[in-house]
């Protein structure tokens, strides 16, 4: 039987055990009740309220804007239709960077006001003090290398992240530091397959990539992508799994044309 089979409830030590037992680990994003349980009862393993939903949801053109009030909110919504799945909760943009009492407070508000049962944060070194103030206080983190969306404007670019040795470099370094803070997992986004193999066989915390090739102890994608409904957003590392852009605007053309047709509702549709 597998890890994830055998278990109720997915926890951080379920998805340390995967690792250990070279099964992968499925992630997706989430960010309200009903998607929530449809992709819990699927099967995902880890749901991940991303500060995506600053895209997705609130039609941002970056993850930046979004606020600590909205990813609570979102996590909360999500919390709600999730019996198995390990509910990772990202940190927003300022909530962590700079202040490691800021970045405690802010953990402590998501754990406490959500009941999600880990965040997520981005960045390597210049981050470190928040991650380990945070650990210390018994809050799960899983971190985030390579291209980390919230300094997007620093990049000027979504490439590729670390090609270059000297970032690379930074990165390998980066994810030793991660894990001797107590990082249960690193999310390793849009770097060399090679590269993510080597730091995958490095640590022995899980990794979760996105862009990152097949040698990540998992992988995970932005459930809005990967389902079709973002019908625009196609880069190399998505695959589309289904199109509800199109089932969703036929049914609701369909709708429209048997409403003014009216032949919705018809005899036996009404009281």
């Amino acid at each position: 039987m597998s890890v994830h089979a055998e278990v109720k409830k997915v926890t951080t030590h379920t998805l340390l055990r995967m690792k250990q037992a070279g099964e992968k680990i499925a992630m997706l994003t989430a960010y309200d009740y009903s998607f929530a349980t449809l992709l819990d009862e699927a099967g995902i393993d880890v749901l991940l309220v991303g500060d995506s939903a600053s895209n997705v949801m609130a039609g941002n053109e970056t993850t930046v804007p979004i606020t600590l009030e909205h990813m609570i909110y979102h996590a909360q919504c999500v919390v709600k239709g999730v019996n198995k799945a390990l509910v990772v909760v990202d940190m927003p943009f300022g909530t962590y960077q700079g202040n490691s009492d800021v970045a405690l407070a802010s953990a402590i508000r998501i754990m406490k006001e959500t009941g999600g049962h880990s965040v997520k944060m981005e960045g390597g070194e210049e981050i470190l003090d928040s991650i380990q103030k945070i650990v210390k206080a018994g809050i799960p983190v899983m971190g985030h290398l390579g291209l980390t969306p919230q300094s997007i404007y620093k990049f000027g670019t979504y490439t590729v992240r670390a090609k270059e040795i000297a970032e690379a470099e930074k990165l390998k370094a980066d994810a030793l530091l991660l894990q001797e803070a107590g990082c249960f997992a690193l999310v390793l986004e849009k770097i060399p397959a090679a590269l993510a193999k080597e730091v995958s066989e490095s640590l022995h915390i899980p990794t979760i990539g996105i862009g990152a090739g097949k040698d990540c102890d998992g992988q995970v994608l932005v459930m809005h992508d990967m389902l079709g409904i973002n019908h625009h957003f196609k880069p190399r590392f998505l695959r589309q799994y289904a199109n509800l852009h199109i089932v969703i605007t036929q049914a609701v053309q369909q709708y429209v044309a048997d409403v003014r047709a009216v032949d919705f509702p018809n005899d036996s549709e009404a009281y």
